[in-house]
């Protein structure tokens, strides 16, 4: 979907896919100082030839230890993950220890309390315990269908950081936590290596990936 960006592809997502592609060594992903997730129509040609709609960038928001963590990454869009525990399709939870775990919604704008649910029936099969960190991409809050006030928007994405907090602070109190980063169902979306080495540096606040 981003490589057909209405208007141009945004310089991050290009930045850490050039990265991704012809790169090597580790990589410091970059919050992004605007962020969207109200896309143009696609059944509106007129409109593609124009960016999509920004907000001014909000930075990452930390939680947890000050302290350093390196692991391969593993994780994805949350409600998928939900239907692959419930296919018994994971892989145990001693094979994923010490990953850092990848998490993002999508537009379907799951409530806050499936977002908790979805997250406690990971630490119930013992999953969550294992990740030291975790980062959460920035929740999408508006779709054609629901079109969302800036007001609820916030009020959406805040509900959705609670969730997520409550579950690691039953499951994973030690973790570190990096909410807002720009992955998922958003604009811009910076590139992850899916499997690959991160390391989320809470000391310094700062992400890096090798590609």
């Amino acid at each position: 979907m981003h490589l057909g960006r209405p208007g141009a592809l945004h310089p991050l997502t290009a930045d850490s896919l050039r990265a991704a592609l012809f790169g090597s060594d580790w990589y410091d992903l970059t919050p992004a100082p605007e962020w969207g997730d109200e896309p143009n129509d696609w059944h509106d040609a007129g409109s593609l030839a124009d960016e999509p709609v920004m907000f001014p960038g909000t930075g990452w928001r930390w939680q947890g230890l000050a302290t350093v963590v390196e692991g391969r990454t593993w994780g994805g869009n949350l409600e998928v993950l939900h239907w692959l525990l419930a296919a018994d399709r994971v892989a145990p939870a001693a094979t994923l220890a010490g990953s850092v775990f990848l998490m993002e919604t999508s537009e379907e704008l799951p409530p806050a309390v499936e977002v908790y649910r979805m997250l406690r029936n990971l630490g119930e099969r013992g999953l969550l315990s294992g990740f030291p960190a975790a980062l959460v991409g920035r929740a999408k809050a508006w779709e054609f269908g629901r079109r969302l006030t800036p007001a609820e928007k916030q009020t959406y994405a805040g509900e959705q950081r609670a969730a997520v907090s409550r579950a690691f602070a039953e499951y994973a109190p030690e973790a570190v936590l990096v909410f807002d980063v720009d992955f998922g169902h958003t604009d811009p979306q910076l590139i992850i290596p899916y499997g690959g080495e991160a390391r989320v540096d809470a000391v310094q606040r700062r992400i890096s990936v090798r590609y």
